[in-house]
């Protein structure tokens, strides 16, 4: 055990399929989770190092937090140290609501906190906990369609807001928008949903040219300059880009040839990815490109680490790639065989089974919260596991900085 904190977060979306909040999900290493995990420590211990070990804000990106809270911390109080805007209390299933729990919520609710009840199964004996709570979760996994129809018409009467949680594909996710649902949340939402062909709108096709370029073995400074010519949204981003403070040019570049040749191959093509995608992702909810951005960051991060220091590009764009058939509803075969990515790239995105993928699986499954598939890439990886939290956390904040409006 290091004592390290590990600590996950998932989002949840509203109907418009923006991101409403994160959920953080905890645990206290690797090597324990399964047989020896205390809810009592985990629970509080993500309150307490989310709020003042890493700061709340650079989790959720001043999004609420929603964070479980077990009997013991509920009584204890210990989650008013977050401020009441920044939060959601939920209410785990295995929580007996007798006389002090429903006191503590009530306490809770008075003072601005948002209830939420999770995994919810209805029983009488929870109506009480159903007069405070603002949102109950619905788990999409355990319930049968009549169960969430029923739950939906029984709460029809009362002020609160339905979350469909563990939505796993697009049936379910009709389903839940035609009930009455107001949040989601769900592998549906962050893995690349696999589709059949479909055309590619004309301004995808050509940041997928763009990709292309990019990935040819001898990058062509004459065709990247006309591709980014004839996109005035690139062209645009190159300028800003390559005139910002953090270059300190003397004389300002007015030129996409000039800028091109100043930037250099590597940094271009890291600007040039980070410039496609965004422009990729401008009809697709703000998470998708934020997941690609956190994956990017973190495999390249990782690479010295792991003994593929000069892999570490490639490993940059697996990461970014992992999520581009989601980006332009096609399978991700099709797109790989149209950019000619190289084949350490595709074997690392379709097959499996090296180190370049082991990496890109083990930032999938601690995004998703897979404790013992994270334990499972460290060991292969031979990583620090005191190090992979440290990464993470450092890809969400550069992803939150180079994601936002105005970056590229």
């Amino acid at each position: 055990m290091t004592g390290q904190i590990y600590v996950a977060r998932q989002p949840i979306f509203d109907r418009s399929g923006h991101v409403y909040a994160y959920e953080l999900l905890y645990r206290s290493g690797l090597d324990n989770y399964f047989a020896h995990h205390n809810g009592d420590e985990a629970s509080s211990s993500v309150i307490n190092d989310s709020m003042f070990g890493f700061g709340l804000s650079s989790l959720t990106g001043g999004k609420t937090a929603f964070i479980n809270l077990t009997r013991t911390v509920l009584l204890n109080e210990w989650v008013t140290v977050i401020p009441k805007e920044l939060v959601a209390v939920e209410v785990l299933e295995a929580v007996e609501p007798d006389e002090a729990v429903i006191a503590a919520c009530r306490k809770l609710k008075d003072n601005g906190y948002k209830i939420v009840l999770d995994d919810f199964v209805y029983h009488e004996k929870f109506e009480p906990l159903l007069d405070l709570a603002d949102i109950v979760k619905i788990d999409f996994i355990v319930s049968s369609k009549e169960e969430r129809a029923a739950m939906c018409h029984r709460f029809s009467d009362k002020p609160l807001l339905m979350l469909a949680e563990k939505v796993e594909n697009r049936e379910e996710y009709q389903e839940a928008l035609d009930l009455g649902f107001v949040y989601f949340q769900g592998y549906y939402f962050c893995e690349p949903e696999v589709v059949s062909r479909k055309d590619v709108p004309g301004f995808k096709l050509n940041y997928l040219r763009f990709l292309q370029e990019l990935n040819r073995p001898d990058l062509d400074f004459d065709n990247m300059e006309s591709i980014i010519k004839h996109d005035i949204s690139l062209s645009y981003k190159l300028l800003r880009y390559i005139n910002s403070v953090s270059f300190g040019w003397r004389n300002k570049v007015e030129s996409i040839k000039q800028a091109l040749v100043m930037l250099g191959e590597r940094p271009l093509k890291k600007w040039a990815a980070l410039a496609a995608f965004s422009s990729m992702a401008e009809d697709k909810p703000p998470e998708l490109l934020t997941t690609s951005l956190v994956r990017a960051s973190f495999c390249e991060s990782i690479a010295a680490e792991v003994s593929m220091k000069d892999k570490a590009l490639d490993l940059f764009f697996i990461g970014m790639l992992s999520v581009v058939d989601a980006l332009v509803n096609r399978p991700i075969e099709e797109i790989l065989d149209e950019i000619n990515i190289s084949d350490e790239v595709r074997t690392a995105l379709i097959d499996g089974g090296t180190p370049a993928a082991n990496v890109l699986q083990l930032i999938i499954a601690y995004q998703q919260a897979h404790w013992d598939k994270v334990a499972e890439m460290v060991a292969l990886l031979g990583v620090d596991e005191a190090r992979v939290p440290i990464l993470y956390y450092e890809a969400i904040a550069w992803a939150d900085e180079v994601g936002s409006p105005g970056a590229q």
